[in-house]
């Protein structure tokens, strides 16, 4: 099975996955739907734009315009996207740069099979410095999993939604599962491997208004 495969059946099953779910029930309810913040002003999109160093796929680029900055929407509701927002220069950092999840995910799985073990040193010492070099080289992969890509929103537990914004995969939406040692994979369901900003929207937002029609004292 290839890493793609692994991280989507251990982490990308859908609201029904047992890990995840228990995770969010033992820290925190879900909070309530949000209404969207207000859209920004084509300029001000523009502005947020410079600070990214990239122009935003289309369809969020048409959400931030026409929906709102941020607010309701899957997981824990879409973060907020304005200029000078807090830390949005540090979140920015890399995401002009190509997106790559296939080529730095093979590197990130080598890197992984050939985590050093103490019985392969003869001193403590050795081990020590052979594992900093390699813990050192496991951060810089995870951050170059991530390059060309923006956070969405949080789906708790150290998971993460994120929007490829360069490269061949821009506009898709992808799975944050570091958490998992797993790196990133394509959101998807039956029919579609890879799913874009809008089907993801639209498909949260047909979920809540299925559940919102199922709430009490609600008939067919």
């Amino acid at each position: 099975m290839d890493r793609g495969a692994r991280a989507r059946a251990r982490a990308s099953q859908g609201p029904g996955d047992e890990r995840r779910l228990r995770c969010r029930l033992d820290q925190r309810p879900w909070p309530p739907i949000r209404a969207p913040a207000t859209a920004p002003p084509p300029g001000e999109l523009v502005e947020v734009e410079g600070e990214l160093g990239v122009r935003l796929p289309e369809e969020y680029r048409t959400f931030l315009l026409e929906v709102g900055a941020g607010g309701a929407g899957p997981d824990y509701g879409i973060f907020p996207r304005r200029p000078s927002a807090e830390g949005i220069k540090a979140r920015a950092q890399g995401v002009a740069e190509p997106f790559r999840p296939e080529e730095v995910g093979a590197l990130f799985d080598a890197h992984q099979e050939n985590e050093p073990a103490r019985d392969a040193f003869a001193s403590a010492e050795e081990f020590g410095r052979a594992y900093q070099e390699w813990d050192a080289r496991d951060d810089e992969l995870r951050e170059e999993l991530f390059a060309g890509t923006l956070h969405l929103s949080s789906q708790g537990c150290g998971y993460y939604t994120v929007l490829a914004v360069t490269g061949p995969e821009a506009g898709t939406v992808w799975d944050d599962v570091r958490a998992l040692g797993e790196g990133v994979a394509p959101k998807h369901r039956a029919g579609a491997d890879r799913l874009t900003f809008a089907q993801w929207y639209l498909d949260w937002l047909a979920f809540a208004e299925r559940k919102a029609w199922e709430g009490p004292g609600r008939t067919a």
